[in-house]
C-alpha cells in the first residue's frame, strides 16, 4: 500500500507538470501554433463552443492562422469570438476562412508574456504542494510507526523537489523562447 502510494503521488506531479507544459503551449511566442486558440470560445446558436469543435485550424506559413469553419456561417461568430479572447490577433475575414496573422512580438509584449508563464508555472508548483498535502495525510491516516511515516514523508518531498526542478527548467526554457527575439 505504501509503495502504491507513492506510486500514484508521482503519477499526480507528472499529471500537474504535463498540465502546465499544455498550458505553456497557449502562450504564444511569435511562430504560429494552433494551441494559441485553445481558449477561444464562440457563442455557436447562443451556446458557448470551443472555437477547435467548429472549425479546422492549420498553419499555412510560419506566422499565420488559417481557421476554416465546417459551417460557413459561423464565420463572424467565430470572428467575434476571437477578438472578444483579447489574443492581440486581427482576424481577416474573407467569405470562406478566417486568416490570422501573427504580428511580431514587441518587447514589451514579450515581457508581459513571460510574466503570464512565471504564473503558469506558479500553479503548477502549487498544485504539487497540493499533492504533497494530500498524500502526507493519507500516509498519516495509515498510522504506521513513526520511523516509516517520516520516511514515506521524505520521500514525497523528495518528488516534490524533483517535480519543481522540472517546472523551473520548463520555465527557464520558455521564457528563452519568448525572450528569443
Amino acid at each position: 500500500m505504501n509503495d502504491d502510494l507513492i506510486k500514484i503521488t508521482e503519477e499526480k506531479m507528472l499529471k500537474a507538470i504535463e498540465n502546465v507544459e499544455k498550458k505553456f503551449t497557449t502562450v504564444r511566442a511569435g511562430r504560429a501554433n494552433p494551441n494559441v486558440l485553445d481558449g477561444v470560445m464562440v457563442s455557436y446558436y447562443g451556446v458557448d463552443t470551443p472555437l477547435k469543435q467548429l472549425a479546422t485550424i492549420s498553419v499555412p506559413e510560419a506566422r499565420q492562422l488559417l481557421i476554416k469553419p465546417f459551417d460557413r456561417s459561423s464565420l463572424h461568430a467565430i470572428e467575434k469570438g476571437i477578438f472578444e479572447a483579447n489574443l492581440g490577433f486581427t482576424p481577416n475575414n474573407d467569405g470562406e476562412s478566417i486568416r490570422i496573422v501573427i504580428p511580431p512580438l514587441t518587447e514589451e509584449r514579450r515581457i508581459e508574456l513571460t510574466k503570464q508563464v512565471k504564473a503558469i508555472a506558479e500553479e503548477g508548483k502549487v498544485a504539487i504542494r497540493n499533492i504533497r498535502r494530500d498524500m502526507i495525510e493519507e500516509i498519516e491516516k495509515e498510522n504506521l510507526p513513526e520511523d516509516v511515516e517520516k520516511s514515506k514523508t521524505n520521500q514525497i518531498q523528495d518528488l516534490v523537489n524533483e517535480h519543481n526542478k522540472m517546472i523551473e527548467e520548463k520555465l527557464k526554457q520558455k521564457e528563452e523562447e519568448l525572450l528569443s527575439v
